[in-house]
């Protein structure tokens, strides 16, 4: 489970810096932005619940 939330947010993570490379796509680095600042927050509940 750990390596599918590494992995969506190393795939969130590119899609932001392409966001922000590519000038007409910036609405691409805020949804990678907002994505990957959701699964963070997931992964790091779900880890903390597994935890305890």
């Amino acid at each position: 489970m750990i390596w599918l939330i590494v992995i969506a947010l190393v795939v969130w993570a590119v899609l932001a810096i392409l966001g922000f490379v590519l000038e007409g796509l910036f609405w691409l680095a805020v949804i990678g932005l907002i994505l990957f600042v959701v699964t963070a927050v997931w992964g790091w509940l779900s880890r903390r619940k597994s935890a305890s």
